[in-house]
């Protein structure tokens, strides 16, 4: 098994939500597996779906069946499955919560540190003013 791929046991807790292409007309559809491995492939490893490896097959017929299975809700529905029999295990604690707090700074511009402003009053005319 290469990396990003779905292990044997995964697949058999989600193989049968995948629609089955058997006795319909129409062109063949590529193996759900293959496809799936080719999506983890590129959210796992950060690259372009350009950049997808010949073994997955087309990078738009998986990019495709990405924007599908996004649309539909259909990751909601293996998420769902999943949660359900980690829940039935015993193994997810609805009482814990991760919250992640991400800091970026940002630029001296942006609180208006590099704004030009007038000359600064000479120390008498500030005394005057008072």
């Amino acid at each position: 098994m290469r990396r990003y791929e779905i292990a044997d046991k995964q697949w058999t807790k989600i193989a049968d939500l995948f629609p089955s292409s058997k006795g319909k007309r129409g062109g063949q559809w590529r193996d759900h597996r293959e496809m799936m491995n080719g999506m983890f492939w590129v959210l796992c490893s950060g690259a372009p779906w350009r950049d997808l490896p010949e073994r997955y097959g087309s990078w738009q017929t998986v990019y495709d069946r990405f924007r599908r299975y996004r649309i539909s809700g259909f990751f909601d529905r293996i998420l769902e499955r999943l949660l359900l029999k980690l829940n039935e295990q015993g193994r997810i604690d609805f009482d814990l919560w991760q919250v992640d707090s991400t800091t970026i700074r940002a630029h001296k511009s942006a609180a208006g540190a590099g704004l030009k402003r007038g000359p600064k009053p000479d120390r008498e005319s500030q005394l005057i003013m008072r």
